[in-house]
């Protein structure tokens, strides 16, 4: 099986030098992308147990954020993601399974 893109019709937007409200949604989600791994890093370092449970709480909110993001835009057909062959998952899936039983042993 060969991957395939999937993808919901597209929402057409001017095309034109201004930004449309593709170029805005996409700006917003890299934003998003970029405040999660910059509040895993201060989560990481966080010294005070109060603090740590602050941005915590900004973290999962930017994480939904995020992924309501991801939403809107797959389904305005504006993301796309690619299928995968469901051996190549199970083969993948049973390497890391290993290497974790043989890293991790209970």
């Amino acid at each position: 099986m060969q991957a395939t893109m999937i993808q919901n019709t597209e929402t057409q937007v001017p095309k034109t030098p201004q930004m449309n409200d593709r170029d805005y949604l996409n700006d917003i989600l890299l934003t998003e992308k970029y405040l999660g791994t910059s509040y895993v890093h201060a989560l990481q370092e966080a010294s005070h147990q109060t603090l740590y449970q602050d941005i915590k709480k900004v973290s999962d909110a930017t994480c939904d954020h995020q992924r309501d993001l991801f939403n809107l835009m797959f389904n305005k057909g504006w993301y796309k993601v690619e299928s995968q062959d469901p051996q190549k998952i199970q083969q993948t899936h049973q390497q890391f399974s290993q290497y974790a039983q043989q890293q991790f042993p209970q």
